[in-house]
């Protein structure tokens, strides 16, 4: 079950609004639903949580490339909203490295039968390039500014993360309101 949501802040106060990201492809797709919500360029979350697997945070403020936090790369590896997140910036790999085989990496020594004396198993280092880390991806102080350091932050249990967040925002009744 997943939940995702909108979390606004004006001058009122915070404002809550659930999503759908079906529409959603890329990062920058959802970048731009970050930033419709807020018309005057105020930090927006994009809050989205698979229950008892993962939660991940998105902070958009204004034109300024969003900031991400993922409570556990494998686990949002496996649910299509994670793989929006888990880019390869936020990975540490070179962009594209998940493609296929690394041709440099390749021995193209031109003999007949293809084999030299230690071939490099292609496979295996594609595998190890395009391992997802277990546990916390992103930026840790993304809810610094706000009361929620990056140690705090790790700590949280994915069931119960969103709304600790909200609490500490004084978020948590809009956010409700959505759920």
């Amino acid at each position: 079950m997943y939940f995702a949501a909108l979390l606004a802040r004006t001058e009122d106060g915070w404002e809550a609004s659930d999503t759908e990201l079906d529409d959603v492809e890329t990062l920058s797709d959802l970048a731009d639903l970050a930033r419709e919500a807020s018309p005057d360029e105020d930090t927006v979350f994009v809050l989205i949580e698979q229950e008892d697997a993962w939660f991940g945070l998105v902070r958009v403020d204004g034109e300024e490339d969003p900031r991400i936090f993922v409570s556990d790369a494998a686990a949002a590896a496996r649910s299509a909203y994670g793989e929006l997140l888990l880019t390869d910036e936020l990975l540490g790999r070179e962009p594209g490295a998940d493609d296929g085989p690394d041709l440099d990496a390749l021995d193209l020594d031109g003999t007949e039968d293809g084999e030299s004396e230690e071939e490099p198993d292609v496979e295996e280092e594609t595998t190890a390039a395009g391992a997802v880390p277990h546990g916390p991806v992103g930026d840790g102080g993304i809810l610094d500014d706000l009361g929620v350091g990056e140690k705090e932050l790790r700590a949280l249990d994915p069931n119960d993360a969103l709304a600790e967040i909200a609490e500490v925002l004084g978020a948590s009744e809009v956010l409700e309101t959505v759920r």
